[in-house]
């Protein structure tokens, strides 16, 4: 009996520490002003001819991948596809990580898709994973513009974003990327109203 308890009390507090950071966000105008911001980027982006170019680590990479497909495939109704693509292949991946390191499986990505209009949507919780870094890097050499998505104070890639969006939580990454899958799904209807 004292299992289930355990277990029931941990299983609310995951979620009461969810809605409570949900509701410090809605009060935070700095995080929504960003948020509108990097919407603004991805509808110009897409307005002008370019595409959206994702990329993250681990449950962040889910995230970039989801973010792509909604966009290509459709998010809440019918419409046209719009140019976005997760840097998540594989066979590139895992060709790049042998041949030239793993910090740069999407600099080269970035270096071989991108052009100068274009944006990365750059993925990190931490904001310091290095091939998010040189992927940022790559993508401003290539006249793209840079919106990130980030927590724990914004690290090193919201000093190479044209925009970050910085979740104000220092505790585990898990409620980052809650609030980044809002996030990413925020933008999705932005775009859907403004371009359909």
């Amino acid at each position: 009996m004292n299992i289930i308890f355990e277990t029931m009390t941990r299983i609310r507090g995951h979620f009461e520490e969810s809605a409570q950071l949900a509701r410090e966000l809605l009060d935070n105008e700095s995080f929504l002003s960003a948020m509108d911001a990097g919407a603004e980027m991805i509808i110009d982006t897409l307005q002008l001819g370019g595409k959206v170019l994702s990329c993250g680590n681990g449950g962040s990479m889910c995230d970039a991948m989801h973010f792509a497909e909604e966009l290509s495939g459709r998010y809440r109704g019918d419409r046209r596809p719009f140019a976005a693509m997760a840097l998540s292949d594989s066979s590139a991946m895992t060709c790049i990580a042998n041949d030239y390191g793993f910090e740069q499986v999407f600099a080269r990505q970035t270096a071989a898709l991108g052009q100068p209009g274009d944006l990365l949507l750059a993925i990190s919780t931490s904001g310091n994973s290095p091939n998010i870094l040189a992927a940022a890097e790559e993508a401003k050499r290539r006249g793209m513009r840079v919106l990130s998505l980030t927590g724990n104070g914004g690290g090193q890639l919201s000093r190479r974003a044209d925009m970050d969006v910085c979740v104000p939580w220092q505790g585990f990454a898990d409620r980052i990327q809650e609030v980044h899958i809002r996030c990413i799904h925020a933008w999705i209807d932005a775009v859907e109203q403004a371009l359909t």
